[in-house]
């Protein structure tokens, strides 16, 4: 898909579906390559970030989403029953109509296919977004991880650490720092961006892997409450506000 393409149907998916606030855009990457982390906070997050930022990004999808065959029980499953609150057997029927909007769309876009466990499905993943790196690409990576635990008041799930090895492959590549960019999506449209935090070298990989996911989480979690706090308050002195 052309830049212009992504562009268009961005701005329309803000248009007629999101409709919010990028927060923050001093923060932003002056050049590629670099990796943003958002909470996913259900189908909101990727439609929310994917709408405000006014970069080609190149996403992390569940690789079910990408697969023809796999697509309708993982939409039925994830999203069709749960959000739609639609039944069997009319909601297998929904998810097989629009798996066939989905697949595609997922995969025009440049689509990571990311499944969850499994090292040859890692470090294929992993490989596939080195090569997005290399080509002065931005990507998207949401690492909520919900079989981690949750914490009900920040409504994010703890991150993994897979994404934050692309430091240490992106620096033994080309001797470069790459830097992550935390984002929070808040359920009031609007999306922050975070100040980057960059791979260091200097520590033993496992270590880098654990401070990079911490600090990007812990800034993706303090954005969000901050938000959370205002829309709150926003909400007691204006009870109309939805």
């Amino acid at each position: 898909m052309k830049d212009s393409i992504y562009h268009l149907i961005a701005r329309g998916v803000d248009a007629f579906i999101w409709g919010g606030e990028l927060l923050d855009t001093e923060n932003l990457p002056e050049k590629p390559p670099a990796v943003f982390i958002a909470n996913h906070l259900g189908p909101l997050g990727p439609i929310g970030v994917v709408s405000s930022l006014p970069l080609r990004l190149y996403p992390w999808v569940a690789g079910e989403m990408i697969d023809p065959v796999l697509a309708p029980e993982y939409l039925r499953r994830d999203f069709v029953e749960p959000r739609l609150k639609l039944q069997p057997p009319v909601s297998l029927q929904f998810s097989k109509f629009l798996s066939k909007i989905t697949v595609p769309l997922m995969q025009s876009v440049g689509g990571i296919q990311a499944y969850v466990g499994g090292q040859e499905t890692l470090y294929k993943t992993l490989e596939e977004s080195m090569t997005y790196l290399k080509e002065g690409k931005f990507l998207l990576v949401f690492p909520e991880y919900a079989i981690l635990g949750t914490d009900s008041m920040k409504k994010i799930y703890p991150f993994q650490k897979t994404v934050f090895r692309l430091g240490e492959m992106y620096y033994s590549s080309n001797r470069q720092r790459l830097g992550f960019y935390p984002l929070a999506v808040h359920e009031s449209h609007k999306v922050r961006v975070g100040l980057p935090i960059y791979y260091s070298h200097l520590l033993e990989p496992a270590m880098e892997r654990m401070r990079l996911k911490n600090l990007v989480e812990e800034s993706v979690r303090e954005m969000y409450q901050e938000m959370d706090q205002k829309f709150e308050t926003k909400k007691i002195f204006n009870p109309h506000t939805s």
